[in-house]
């Protein structure tokens, strides 16, 4: 059977990724101490909702609700540009990054994830690209009267760029030879649920499934002994269905879509994922991307970067690299599907 902490089960949608939680079918007997408990709640503007297979025990369940929020709150407080008072707020707010700022192990595991997909996708992920994100109106500042002129982005591109962070390893230290401003927003909310996944190794939890605003991590099987089955959506702005469903184990997915976040002005379309190299938002054709990976922080960011880069560039690089990646790319009046030999596995239906 298939039980919840409070509210009764459902099918859980999130973003651009449903989680199908199989609710109890005619015919099953699961044993008493297995069943699956949900908790939930709101983090970074979103939504979480973490499954969990345990014995029915109301003390640990609390307690792991507990420990839980308590993770994802540290890392709101470490990796927020909402919140001014933030470890990543106080360091984009220095006023001279030249010299070594020490980092919390968190934030420089981010970031120094951060760089290394940069390096990977050739710039495509560049976390330095927040001004420009702000300036379109996509971060914590209002949304402009109109959209950003040519010279304002030139003048913003000029001095951003992932090539001007500088990282110490051995002192987990960051500088910088130009200011920048760091917006982590493409791969913290994949961080936050490898750290949930994490914590939850560590209080014992052997089977569990982690999903934060449709970014998902998963580790062994549901009672009846299945592997955890996820959704992946249609790219449609209309009512939600699902394109394919994947079954896994122990690893991460991650969507990344134009259908869901973006305004309009002028008759034009603004998504919120913003090219790095021309500091617009993307209008290539690729609709959804998504990557499954071993941790959710990788998977997220290079979902991000596949958009960036399209569906040509990103599938060469997929498959280069032998990575899952799954793509919805927009046709004449339909949408057309590709993926990398190393998804396939993973497909179900």
């Amino acid at each position: 059977m298939t039980s919840r902490m409070f509210e009764p089960a459902r099918v859980v949608m999130a973003s651009v990724l449903w989680i199908l939680v199989v609710v109890a079918l005619a015919g099953c007997s699961f044993q008493d101490e297995e069943q699956i408990w949900e908790i939930s709640g709101g983090i970074f503007g979103t939504t979480y909702h973490i499954n969990v297979v345990l014995p029915e025990d109301e003390a640990r369940l609390q307690t792991l609700a507990q420990g839980i929020r308590n993770e994802l709150d540290q890392v709101d407080a470490t990796m927020s540009t909402w919140k001014n008072d933030s470890e990543l707020s106080r360091l984009n707010q220095k006023p001279d990054q030249s010299e070594w700022t020490a980092l919390s192990q968190p934030l420089f595991e981010v970031i120094q994830r951060a760089q290394e997909i940069a390096e990977l996708t050739g710039g495509a992920f560049d976390v330095t690209i927040g001004p420009v994100v702000n300036l379109w109106g996509f971060g914590p500042d209002a949304r402009p009267v109109e959209v950003p002129s040519e010279s304002e982005l030139d003048e913003l591109l000029a001095v951003t760029g992932y090539q001007y962070l500088e990282l110490d390893a051995a002192t987990r230290a960051v500088r910088s030879t130009q200011p920048q401003y760091i917006d982590l927003s493409g791969i913290a909310k994949g961080y936050a649920v490898d750290v949930v996944a994490r914590y939850l190794d560590s209080e014992g939890v052997g089977a569990y499934l982690v999903e934060i605003g449709g970014e998902v991590r998963v580790n062994g099987r549901k009672p009846e002994g299945g592997a955890w089955r996820l959704a992946i959506e249609e790219p449609s702005e209309q009512a939600r269905q699902v394109n394919k469903i994947v079954a896994m184990d122990r690893q991460a997915m991650a969507t990344s879509g134009d259908y869901r976040n973006y305004y309009e002005s002028e008759g034009r379309r603004y998504s919120h994922t913003i090219d790095p190299a021309t500091g617009k938002p993307v209008t290539n054709k690729l609709a959804s991307v998504t990557v499954i990976a071993e941790d959710s922080m990788t998977a997220d960011a290079l979902a991000t970067a596949f958009t960036v880069m399209g569906y040509d560039k990103a599938m060469s690089l997929a498959t280069r690299e032998n990575l899952p990646a799954y793509f919805i790319v927009r046709g004449e009046g339909d949408f057309v599907i590709h993926q990398t030999p190393a998804f396939s596995s993973y497909v179900v239906q």
